[in-house]
């Protein structure tokens, strides 16, 4: 009966260590689960945060783009209309550069005093045959009008109007050129005036036969020697001018 209690205590001793093993084992086991789980948790938890961050960093990424798109056509249309009124403004520096004294006189002068314009103690139909006459001396290619006032010692602003006045009646023509960087008119004749200075020594008008001359007669302009000579004298005048 002794040795069968004995063996029973040493068995029952056994199991019970088993059993603690065993314990230990599903203790062990039950806090593995127990962190594993909690690490799931805490990586879920984790993931769902980074998530949302990274919704966040996305959204507010778009938005920095939208502004970035905003910002760079806005930029673009500022750089745009810079550069049109830069462009405006050299244009209008261009034009302000190309007008000429003319083209304001003609602002502030009416027709009526253009073509009345007149100089102070100066016959104006002999300055303006000398001018036509000046003008006409270089045919098409005409004469800067600067260098014919100064020729004729007129100012800037009286030869203006003059040539304004000479335009007006159809007599020249201006040219719009760029001389030397700036801007002037070169004056062409258009219609010469009528001059009597060539035919005021004409013989005829003082000749003593002039009832008996004809083309048919023995007194005739073809054979007249006074004609032949005054004709050799005015040629000679014109050339040596």
């Amino acid at each position: 009966m002794v040795k069968k209690e004995i063996v029973s205590a040493t068995k029952l001793k056994k199991e019970l260590k088993e059993a603690k093993v065993e314990l230990l084992s599903r203790n062990k086991k039950l806090k593995l689960s127990v962190k594993t789980e909690a690490k799931k948790k805490v990586n879920k938890k984790k993931a769902v945060t980074k998530k949302k961050v990274d919704k966040k960093k996305a959204v507010a990424k778009k938005k920095a783009e939208a502004k970035k798109k905003v910002d760079k056509k806005k930029a673009e249309a500022k750089k745009k209309v810079e550069a049109k009124k830069k462009e405006e403004e050299a244009k209008k520096k261009e034009e302000e550069a190309k007008r000429t004294p003319e083209e304001e006189l003609e602002e502030q002068l009416t027709e009526e005093e253009i073509i009345g314009f007149q100089i102070d103690k100066t016959d104006m139909d002999k300055l303006v045959n000398r001018v036509t006459e000046m003008i006409a001396s270089y045919a098409t290619k005409g004469i800067l009008q600067n260098i014919l006032w100064r020729k004729l010692k007129l100012s800037s602003r009286d030869g203006s109007r003059l040539a304004l006045k000479l335009e007006r009646l159809g007599m020249i023509t201006r040219e719009k050129i760029l001389e030397k960087g700036r801007w002037t008119y070169k004056l062409i004749i258009r219609k010469a005036p009528v001059s009597t200075i060539s035919i005021e020594d004409a013989p005829c008008l003082i000749c003593p036969v002039e009832t008996k001359c004809a083309l048919n007669n023995d007194i005739s302009p073809k054979t007249c020697q006074y004609i032949e000579d005054w004709v050799f004298v005015e040629l000679k005048t014109n050339k040596s001018k």
